[in-house]
């Protein structure tokens, strides 16, 4: 499902002293299969913006089509949209509201699923949470306010991937969690973008995230895009990006000291190439010395 968006525009408040412009003109395009990362400072548009994806906030200015999903048009069909575009929230544990974990997971279905049997449901939910790696029978009967902040968050997105969305949604998906958690979490998010799900989008302030683990990514700022491209586009730009009050990954840091030192290092901004470029450069001088 391609989204494209032309012109996007939401006031909150609008007609009001407390009126809030924040989108203003966005155009942008996600291709079908991208795993693909939105980056901006708090206020810069970058919620609103997902959050018209599946129409939890309606179309009030420009267009925009998810698919097939014209969100423009009265008669688009909201609900069937939303069970292939789901949503993941910032601290999506939060959310979880059922008395055992297996109708939590089962809700989406509810309401997105209507034609399912009893039996057929609870395959889904076993196969949701086995996706996000916990133990069905295990867990299946446990209250989601009993069991530990990193299954919570495993439960609230097996709620939302039960239904198989062609396009998964994640606000701010790896906060709170430590290197380890970070690194599971987005495993996980790849491998459901290597099956089912044919497109990923992430919103994320952690530049290191989106280096290592997004194929093209946009940056908001003011409600609008200030640049799109590959990381390894975006981030060679950092002084643009320091002018909005935006960082770079570790690896961009290093690269630039290093070229203050005459060394200019052609990286994709990745751990892996950083390292496999300096690698060889130093190999390469090494060789250099020698052969003198």
């Amino acid at each position: 499902m391609q989204i494209v968006a032309k012109n996007l525009t939401y006031t909150y408040n609008p007609k009001s002293p407390f009126a809030s412009h924040a989108l203003q003109g966005v155009d942008l395009t996600i291709e079908e299969g991208e795993f693909f990362g939105i980056i901006g400072h708090t206020g810069s548009g970058k919620s609103t913006f997902v959050q018209h994806l599946n129409a939890l906030i309606r179309l009030t200015g420009g267009s925009l089509t998810v698919g097939d999903y014209d969100l423009s048009q009265k008669k688009c069909k909201f609900i069937e949209l939303r069970g292939k575009v789901g949503m993941v929230f910032q601290y999506p544990e939060y959310q979880l509201f059922a008395d055992t974990v297996e109708k939590d997971v089962a809700f989406g279905l509810k309401n997105f699923r209507k034609d399912l049997t009893e039996e057929e449901r609870t395959a889904a939910v076993r196969e949701a949470l086995e996706t996000v790696g916990l133990d069905f029978e295990a867990i299946r009967g446990k209250s989601p306010f009993e069991i530990s902040g990193g299954q919570k968050r495993r439960v609230a997105i097996a709620g939302v991937i039960v239904t198989k969305p062609e396009v998964l949604i994640l606000d701010e998906p790896a906060a709170g969690l430590d290197p380890l958690g970070k690194q599971e979490l987005m495993e996980l998010l790849h491998r459901i973008h290597g099956g089912w799900c044919k497109t990923v989008v992430i919103v994320s302030h952690d530049m290191d995230e989106i280096a290592e683990n997004c194929t093209r990514a946009a940056v908001f700022s003011e409600g609008r895009v200030a640049m799109e491209g590959t990381p390894a586009e975006i981030f060679a730009r950092s002084e643009e990006l320091f002018a909005l009050g935006l960082d770079v990954p570790l690896t961009a840091h290093c690269a630039m000291l290093l070229k203050e030192r005459g060394i200019d290092v052609q990286t994709n901004f990745t751990c892996a190439d950083f390292a496999d470029k300096v690698l060889a450069l130093w190999k390469a001088k090494g060789e250099g010395t020698h052969a003198q």
